[in-house]
């Protein structure tokens, strides 16, 4: 994935940017967003059935990331924008200056009596290494980070228990401590569309670049989850 923070002169940025010093975006989107999910037919921005949920996660390139929920069964759709900063509708390109905060994130739209917000922070958190802080394998920066933002409190209660139930196996494993970023999406503000050729770019390209890939240590359901 081209990493434009070097073409920007602050590549590999591994400190979070400042409110204050955050790039000042724009009031709008420069681009449509694509109307549907090449792969699931369904609507990007809804409206979804009555009773869908919305997770947002954040795992390192979201290419490979998005492909790893729209596979989920029970997934409505999925889409891939920018989350967690400062700068309003921010391009991929300011975005990889490390300059609005945003981290890259998919947006993942679930009936959760198909499956359980449980089930789809396990394969959240088997899908990458959540310890390494502002990177994920050798994409490196603030835009790479981990973070899990949620939409009600069922969902913040899995978030905590599914990770208290990781960081032990993590330990055993070799591995550090767990640096995802866990706030609810009203604290990591607006979730922004990426681009169109973004959106389910692993379904318009196969054989692209997919960074994705998870520690091998497998993540314990809690107890009734």
């Amino acid at each position: 994935m081209t990493n434009f923070g070097s073409l920007f002169g602050s590549a590999l940025r591994s400190t979070m940017v400042s409110p204050e010093r955050a790039l000042s975006g724009r009031d709008g989107y420069r681009y449509e967003i694509p109307a549907t999910h090449t792969v699931l037919g369904t609507p990007l921005q809804g409206p979804w059935p009555e009773g869908t949920a919305t997770l947002y996660v954040a795992m390192g390139c979201f290419w490979g990331a998005e492909r790893a929920f729209w596979q989920l069964p029970g997934v409505v759709t999925t889409a891939v924008g920018y989350q967690g900063g400062f700068t309003p509708f921010p391009s991929y390109q300011e975005v990889c200056t490390g300059m609005t905060g945003h981290t890259e994130t998919v947006l993942v739209a679930y009936d959760p009596t198909v499956v359980s917000h449980t089930d789809v922070l396990q394969k959240f958190w088997e899908s990458h290494d959540p310890t390494q802080g502002y990177r994920q394998g050798n994409d490196v920066g603030t835009q790479y980070r981990s973070a899990v933002f949620t939409t009600s409190p069922e969902q913040a209660e899995a978030a905590r228990t599914t990770r208290e139930a990781y960081q032990p196996r993590l330990t055993a494993a070799g591995y550090g401590a767990i640096t995802t970023e866990v706030r609810t999406a009203d604290e990591a503000g607006t979730f922004f569309y990426a681009e169109d050729y973004h959106q389910q770019y692993l379904d318009k390209n196969p054989g692209g670049y997919c960074g994705l890939g998870g520690t091998g240590v497998s993540c314990p359901l809690p107890t009734g989850a």
